[in-house]
């Protein structure tokens, strides 16, 4: 009898203890698989703020996200634009956790793409591929506590980027973030953008958290991937920008070298960003060190 007793406590101890998450894996993330969601994307065709075809891909990437087993929600605002005012869509899949200080990995990418009135744009590279890679990432570490996945609409300028033009999705979510007081609760914003092309190499811009960038490159030595990352010669405005801005630790992993030669970036906003030169070796570098860095920032301490 005591021995049973003694069991039924051991048993009540453990089921009383925090569930630990299981460990990610990054080897399970599928390149293909990733290309796939872009090929999905490009099929809709061009894809700017506020077109029928960008309808499509928010309906699309919520459905997966809905599949993958995250809670999705979407943020529906308007804005002043060049334009005039316009609306905007942002996409929003949270993984189980309640969140806190310093409790959430936040992970980034656009899924407009820039209008062009003299020749068709689909935007493989710079609209679609950091969707697939996040898409996938989305099930491979569906089960991981504390995890957001952001798809942002209006990345793209219409005119030149300022503060009237360009980031809205990310300027709203940051400034939703600041109405809820939740931004202590981000530990990290990783935002993903031309991660597809084959000759892939990863410049992060010199405004990313440095302490942040040097756990991208600690993930990627993990991964055996750290010759595939190295810095940018200056600054980039792009998503992430709002996030430094708010005080939150960012980083941008983008390919800003995404040409006909090494060095060259002659395909981006032009009709050779095209679904061709999208490449799932590169998209599976990417997608396997992003997860590995959030296991790394999982288990380190505030980078604040």
């Amino acid at each position: 009898m005591k021995l049973l007793l003694l069991l039924a406590m051991t048993l009540t101890l453990v089921s009383c203890g925090p569930r630990p998450h299981s460990e990610i894996r990054p080897q399970l993330f599928d390149g293909q698989r990733a290309v796939r969601h872009v090929e999905q994307l490009v099929g809709y065709g061009p894809r700017p703020s506020g077109s029928v075809a960008l309808g499509y891909a928010a309906t699309y990437i919520s459905a997966q996200l809905q599949e993958f087993g995250l809670e999705t929600r979407e943020q529906v605002f308007r804005a002043s634009t060049p334009r005039g005012v316009m609306q905007f869509r942002n996409i929003i899949g949270q993984t189980r956790g309640r969140g806190g200080p310093g409790q959430v990995i936040v992970l980034g990418a656009h899924y407009d793409t820039k209008m062009f009135e003299d020749f068709r744009f689909v935007g493989a590279n710079d609209g679609g591929s950091a969707v697939g890679v996040l898409l996938e990432i989305a099930r491979v570490a569906g089960n991981q506590p504390n995890l957001w996945l952001v798809f942002f609409d209006g990345e793209e300028c219409m005119v030149e980027y300022g503060p009237q033009d360009g980031l809205w999705g990310s300027r709203f979510f940051v400034e939703d973030l600041k109405g809820k007081q939740q931004v202590d609760w981000i530990k990290a914003f990783v935002l993903l953008d031309m991660v597809g092309d084959a000759r892939l190499h990863i410049t992060i811009p010199r405004n990313s958290t440095p302490a942040l960038a040097q756990r991208v490159f600690d993930a990627a030595r993990d991964m055996g991937y750290r010759d595939y990352f190295g810095y940018f010669n200056g600054h980039i405005t792009d998503d992430h920008t709002p996030f430094l801005e708010a005080g939150i630790p960012a980083v941008n992993l983008i390919d800003f070298e995404y040409g006909s030669a090494p060095g060259l970036n002659d395909y981006w906003h032009t009709p050779h960003d095209s679904l061709d030169k999208i490449n799932p070796r590169s998209l599976a570098i990417t997608g396997q060190t992003t997860l590995r860095l959030i296991a790394l920032l999982q288990n380190s301490p505030p980078l604040r």
